[in-house]
């Protein structure tokens, strides 16, 4: 037999590692199924992309020889629910088989079979018997995060929680922890859409990690402030509830509409320009900038287990060229004494600390330290040079964040 969850779940891991999409873009491409088909697709299709590694040395000792893609991504299918999910082990092995079948692979349905027979009977425990981590992160990716690799790799390994930002004054939803710098957190696979107060715009979701730019810029009410590459829209929102003058700025129109249905909801109100930020030009200058810039994204591989798959280190060169392009651009949007925030959601230093210290070096820039008092409970992110630096392995027992760098400077 097969099912329509693993029929979507074989689309979305063919998208991602055969046609090189993201994995929403491949969710986005699924035909019409059922929300609750559509929703367990997708859980499956991210624990197999998170522990792909893993499933495939698991895997590894059962296979007389290597077995074509299609094939392998049935394989995984199987394992990622026999190993990960809990899956019942007739349950598992009977729809790979039917996967096979459905997917034109019938020559292949024998030794589907046979191989997740043998992983059903070596159980869940046989993952413990691997070095997960590394098995489960690119070798380059391995490399640049240094002495931190491990712990953020093992982080890597669990699904993110959810995290909210509240409007001031808002009350948070029932089942929610609140964290040292604000946000608040449930549990990982708790819908947004059902917590009491989403369609009166009481939060917004935000990782926490993701909402400490915003805060750090301090925007004060009636200051013109520029958030440049901003969509979805969460650190806008957060720039609006302060009582500022935002000016959105995002080039991608589906981005922008977004980020435009996001304000609705919340009942926020900022200008929002289509543009490319590295060469749009404001009527006039603002008192700070907040540049989260585009980047490898590899801080979010808790949420996007797709991305380790996507990117190559060829890729971050020409994303440290587009960095130092907005850079120059956020910088000659500023009054003199205005104020700079640069972020992005990347574990890699060229896009970071490097991009950070060189935009220093070459533009009319001053430092700005971060604090121990502007960020209470993540004193251990700060670094010598007064910038911050968080890792998925922080609060580990809080459930982590996202790896983000953030640095402030004021225009001199």
């Amino acid at each position: 037999m097969s099912d329509p969850t693993r029929n979507a779940a074989f689309d979305l891991v063919s998208g991602v590692l055969d046609r090189r999409c993201t994995l929403e873009e491949a969710l986005d491409g699924l035909p019409s199924i059922d929300a609750r088909d559509r929703a367990a697709a997708h859980r499956l299709a991210a624990a197999l992309l998170r522990r792909a590694g893993s499933l495939d040395a698991a895997m590894e000792p059962f296979l007389a020889k290597a077995p074509p893609n299609p094939v392998r991504h049935v394989l995984r299918i199987g394992a990622a629910g026999l190993l990960l999910l809990g899956t019942p082990a007739h349950a598992a092995v009977a729809t790979a088989v039917g996967l096979a079948r459905t997917k034109g692979l019938t020559p292949f349905a024998k030794m589907v079979n046979a191989v997740l027979r043998r992983v059903a009977d070596a159980g869940p425990a046989v993952l413990d018997q691997l070095d997960s981590p590394r098995l489960d992160t690119p070798p380059w990716l391995w490399t640049a995060w240094g002495k931190d690799a491990r712990a953020i790799a093992t982080a890597h390994q669990t699904e993110a929680a959810l995290d909210l930002t509240l409007r001031p004054g808002a009350k948070a939803p029932e089942g929610g922890l609140e964290l040292p710098t604000g946000s608040w957190r449930y549990p990982a696979g708790t819908r947004v859409t059902t917590l009491d107060g989403y369609e009166a715009g009481h939060f917004w979701v935000q990782d926490a990690a993701a909402a400490l730019p915003a805060r750090l810029l301090a925007v004060q009410p009636g200051e013109r402030v520029a958030d440049l590459c901003a969509a979805p829209g969460g650190k806008t929102a957060q720039l609006a509830t302060a009582g500022a003058s935002v000016t959105a700025v995002e080039r991608d129109g589906h981005r922008l509409a977004r980020l435009r249905d996001n304000l609705a909801r919340l009942r926020l109100s900022a200008a929002t320009v289509e543009a490319d930020a590295g060469t749009w030009r404001p009527n006039g200058l603002f008192d700070a900038v907040l540049l989260d810039a585009p980047c490898s994204a590899t801080g979010t591989i808790r949420r996007h287990p797709d991305v380790p798959h996507l990117k190559r280190p060829r890729d971050i060169a020409a994303l440290v060229e587009g960095q130092d392009t907005l850079l120059t651009a956020a910088t000659a949007m500023l009054r003199p004494g205005g104020r700079l925030v640069y972020a992005v959601c990347s574990l890699q230093p060229e896009e970071g600390p490097q991009r950070f210290a060189a935009a220093l070096r070459r533009l009319p820039l001053r430092p700005s330290p971060i604090t121990a008092e502007d960020v209470p409970g993540l004193e251990v992110a700060l670094t010598p040079e007064g910038w911050l630096r968080t890792t998925p392995a922080l609060w580990p027992d809080q459930g982590g964040m996202d790896g983000f760098f953030v640095g402030r400077a004021t225009k001199s």
